[in-house]
């Protein structure tokens, strides 16, 4: 029983797993640096916000933007490079990111060219503090949030043919983890909006009502 389950647990964790599982960590070392380096004004919070944006638009353009490229000249399956190996890894735990399926492709072209620049854009609207910061932030949140909806609901409402959840590694890590972090961080950014708009409208009001 022992020598079967190790065997097992070998044939999940492949070199090719711990090289994704390290990718993913230094991209978000890289946030937290370049969080720190253009984040020294911000506050606390914001300077948390800005690791996340800048982690959220690392993933989009040097991650996602591979898969986009790859998927619109052929497959991920049928490619051969650093960045499919990657996504041929994750596609253990979803098979529509191995043959393009039309709705991933089209969602991660969206999620490449307008999520991807509504970071950067973000980043610079909070660390020089301009008005639009919250529009933005909000139409940011919003797109991450549909766009995770648009990913997985179609395959829900069709039984789930393409999402393999007999392993933990492929269910918990892969779908629930690195899916739920783009429900969980945009949730907790809307929260945040929310309340800033809240206070801008009540120190609006005071005055008025001072009348």
């Amino acid at each position: 029983m022992v020598s079967a389950a190790f065997k097992e647990a070998q044939s999940r964790f492949t070199p090719v797993t711990v090289y994704s599982l390290l990718a993913c960590a230094a991209q978000f070392a890289v946030g937290y640096i370049l969080a720190q380096i253009w984040g020294r004004k911000c506050s606390g919070t914001d300077r948390w916000v800005l690791v996340w944006l800048f982690y959220d638009a690392i993933v989009h353009i040097t991650l996602e933007g591979p898969f986009v490229y790859m998927s619109l000249v052929g497959t991920v399956a049928t490619s051969d490079n650093i960045f499919a190996e990657l996504w041929k890894e994750y596609g253990k735990a979803d098979e529509r990111w191995l043959h393009s399926d039309p709705t991933i492709v089209s969602l991660e072209l969206l999620t490449v060219v307008l999520d991807g620049l509504l970071a950067l854009v973000l980043v610079y609207a909070i660390v020089k503090d301009k008005h639009y910061r919250h529009f933005v932030q909000i139409t940011l949140c919003v797109c991450e949030l549909y766009g995770g909806w648009m990913t997985f609901c179609p395959d829900w409402l069709a039984g789930s043919p393409n999402l393999n959840t007999d392993h933990w590694l492929y269910l918990w890590i892969y779908l629930v983890f690195f899916n739920g972090v783009w429900v969980v961080v945009p949730g907790l950014l809307l929260w945040q909006s929310w309340l800033s708009l809240k206070r801008l409208h009540l120190s609006y009001q005071a005055p008025k009502k001072q009348k």
